[in-house]
């Protein structure tokens, strides 16, 4: 790959993604597969003034083997370590960069209820610290690709041939051409039109339906908001880009108004392994009933990882004619994948989908209709022959999305 190519887009992803502030410390969390641009990523960083920054490397063939030996009590554990990373980040406010290249069947042959249960174990502790950082740092996700997760995109192809090809498609996707920063300045005032046009109208609920069997009900906040594009932390004001690519338009609904099922368009990668060929069903907006022809188990246990998982926490809307459904290719990768059509989560919604979201506590943003939970998992409904209608309170309907693309 070309090194100026890969130069702007860590360029794009500290200036765009983080927009990382003088002094502002930095956590880039990654995977083995690319050291050169993690190195590249890293000088970025302290040429943009951040004042540290901090590798944490992973290897998922070592996660799997934790996952395989470790006993359920070791993998339980918060230790002392753990408990003062988390103090560090809230007493810093680090920025988050983190660099995806998980393999989609890399954790196939662990045990999921023991994984499952080691976060469940893991979350109290955690919980208090994700709240009081919610919203008040610069995050970013972004993607580099690694052997086994190309391998697992381009199967024909030598080893060396599938990275290179990823990465391709990973830089064409994150609009790095020859000024990435400006094409992604257009691009966010082009999301932010869309969210204006949502939010004039207060919709009350949206209608999905599609011809692979979609016919869906979800009921909006009353106070809620569209997102999309950057965003701006809590008190310093900072705007950042939390996912690049993107191109949603997104909410949190109501908790509780969901009616129906939805199916999913795309496999989902969860926990190391592919959940295919599912759909969900809702009453009352609860999860009630999930179907999967491959790890189905796997779907039930993470509807069932605590009180909010079966409830919705974002409705997000995507051309089905979009840059990365257009290039043909299954990424088996959530941050792709959601971006290529429209998509739900299930789990924890977002405070900031609320109209002066800063003026509300957390509880007072579950009061009004945000969902909390311990997981937040985006699976693909979106499909060429989906509709999505929004109706407001006075019964007027608009059509949103016809045949899978944008109708407004």
């Amino acid at each position: 790959m070309d090194k100026k190519r890969l130069e702007k887009y860590a360029e794009l992803l500290v200036k765009c993604g983080l927009n990382v502030q003088q002094g502002q410390e930095v956590i880039v969390r990654c995977d083995l597969d690319q050291p050169e641009f993690v190195a590249m990523v890293t000088e970025q960083l302290y040429k943009a003034g951040a004042g540290r920054v901090e590798v944490e490397w992973s290897y998922m063939p070592v996660t799997k083997l934790n996952y395989i030996y470790r006993t359920q009590e070791s993998l339980s554990e918060f230790s002392q370590v753990d408990e003062a990373k988390l103090k560090r980040r809230l007493d810093k406010l680090s920025c988050l960069l983190w660099l995806d290249s998980d393999d989609p069947d890399g954790l196939n042959g662990t045990d999921g209820k023991k994984i499952a249960a080691a976060r469940m174990a893991k979350y109290p502790f955690i919980k208090p610290y994700n709240d009081a950082l919610e919203n008040k740092y610069q995050w970013c996700i972004a993607a580099v690709p690694g052997k086994a997760w190309a391998r697992k995109v381009f199967p024909g192809l030598s080893d060396d041939e599938a990275v290179e090809k990823l990465w391709e498609a990973i830089l064409y996707t994150s609009r790095v051409d020859d000024d990435p920063v400006a094409a992604w300045e257009k691009h966010n005032k082009k999301l932010a039109e869309r969210c204006a046009f949502l939010n004039s109208h207060k919709f009350e609920y949206l209608e999905y339906k599609s011809s692979n069997g979609t016919d869906f009900k979800v009921g909006l906040i009353d106070k809620g908001i569209f997102a999309g594009g950057g965003e701006t932390t809590l008190g310093k004001g900072i705007y950042f880009n939390p996912n690049i690519p993107s191109e949603e338009v997104f909410t949190s609904p109501m908790r509780g108004r969901a009616e129906g099922r939805v199916v999913a368009t795309k496999p989902l990668s969860y926990q190391g392994k592919l959940i295919e060929n599912f759909w969900v069903e809702f009453r009352d907006g609860k999860v009630v009933k999930t179907h999967a022809e491959k790890n189905g188990e796997l779907l039930e246990q993470m509807v069932n990882m605590d009180e909010g998982a079966a409830y919705l926490g974002e409705c997000a809307l995507i051309a089905y004619d979009s840059p990365i459904n257009n290039t043909g290719i299954l990424f088996y990768n959530t941050l792709f994948d959601e971006n290529a059509s429209c998509h739900l989560a299930l789990g924890r919604g977002f405070n900031n989908c609320l109209e002066d979201y800063e003026k509300y506590s957390f509880e007072e943003c579950k009061q009004l209709g945000i969902n909390d939970s311990m997981i937040h998992v985006d699976f693909m409904i979106g499909s060429k022959d989906l509709s999505i209608v929004g109706v407001t309170k006075d019964g007027s309907r608009v059509q949103i999305f016809k045949d899978g693309n944008w109708a407004i």
